[in-house]
């Protein structure tokens, strides 16, 4: 047991002091060989069918055969199939001499650089194209991109794509560059390119019913909200055709919110929709402080909003928390305590 231990340690050393041998075909092939060879004696050691032997049966079996109480999962005994180990693109990536394939392999990260150089090659095309159209006085009109419904890959999601590890720094850099790439006028060029490292979000709206528009006997369109923030309630009744109107309680909302901080709570839904001055509401609030006010009257309005929108803007309002109750309230005082959180003051006499 000794000599067979210590002949397992020397092979373990020279592979992974063997460099780049360690991720070649040869050596995943080998790392195979040997994960069936240990599945089967240990299929043997359990008494169960070597060929029906799953991977659960192989965790279950290191679990019962080697107990461990440490926390992480991740430090505990473990057997996997090594093409779960070993990225596969890693096999190859050197000639027999000895040298990389790739240019920038010496960079350490040459799936993300090479996907950099990539990106600002499109960019540039893109702008050398635009400065011909442009000469020509045909350059296009550019329209603000609706991101409704997408967003970028994450950086885990990308680091899964190129197989590297990426810091923080890297993917707010190859982020930026792809929206400056789509903020360009002729951007659509490459648009193929950019939905490539973009996701579709599905909508989470299928169990939320919105209320179709009402007619007054003016033949206005009108809608109703509801909301509410602390102990205050408001309802709000929003006109389509108007002016930017708003009266609270009967009061101009000038008068009722002095403070501008709660006249841009109040407003920020229909600035969300660029609707400032196409709408007058109406509403009725009571409870509460003027802020607690104005974040109710936020969600009733955002609330009438979403049946003068589509359905894309709604799923829009809904990932921006416009139609989400804001839960917080004030947090009770503790016994033995000044406060909720604040303690008396300690004397020693």
């Amino acid at each position: 047991l000794r000599l067979m231990y210590t002949a397992t340690a020397m092979q373990s050393k020279n592979a992974g002091a063997s460099g780049p041998e360690k991720y070649t075909e040869a050596f995943i092939k080998k790392q195979i060989e040997e994960f069936n060879l240990g599945k089967r004696h240990l299929a043997n050691m359990m008494g169960e069918d070597p060929e029906t032997f799953t991977q659960e049966d192989i965790d279950r079996a290191i679990a019962y055969l080697f107990p461990s109480g440490l926390f992480d999962k991740q430090a505990r005994p473990m057997m996997k199939h090594p093409t779960e180990i070993f990225p596969e693109q890693r096999k190859i990536q050197w000639g027999e001499d000895g040298r990389p394939f790739h240019f920038l392999f010496y960079t350490g990260k040459q799936s993300y650089y090479s996907l950099m150089h990539e990106t600002y090659e499109k960019l540039l095309n893109v702008q050398k194209y635009q400065d011909q159209l442009a000469a020509q006085d045909h350059l296009p009109q550019k329209e603000k991109r609706n991101l409704v419904g997408s967003r970028w890959l994450t950086k885990i999601e990308l680091e899964e794509m190129l197989l590297e590890k990426l810091s923080d720094d890297e993917y707010s850099r190859f982020i930026q560059l792809l929206q400056k790439l789509m903020m360009l006028p002729c951007g659509d060029i490459e648009e193929k390119y950019i939905q490539k490292f973009s996701k579709e979000v599905p909508a989470q709206l299928q169990k939320v019913v919105i209320e179709p528009l009402k007619y007054d006997e003016q033949g206005v369109a009108f809608s109703t909200g509801e909301g509410t923030r602390k102990t205050a309630r408001a309802t709000a009744v929003v006109y389509d055709n108007g002016t930017g109107k708003i009266t609270v309680n009967g009061t101009d909302v000038l008068h009722y919110f002095p403070v501008l901080q709660d006249r841009e709570q109040l407003l920020f839904p229909f600035q969300f929709l660029d609707r400032v001055g196409k709408h007058d509401m109406v509403c009725t609030v009571s409870g509460g402080g003027r802020s607690a006010q104005a974040g109710a009257i936020r969600l009733a309005s955002a609330k009438a909003l979403r049946s003068f929108v589509t359905e894309k803007e709604v799923e829009f309002m809904r990932q921006a928390g416009l139609l989400t109750f804001d839960p917080r309230v004030k947090e009770r005082k503790k016994p033995g305590q000044e406060g909720a959180r604040r303690k008396f003051t300690w004397k020693k006499r």
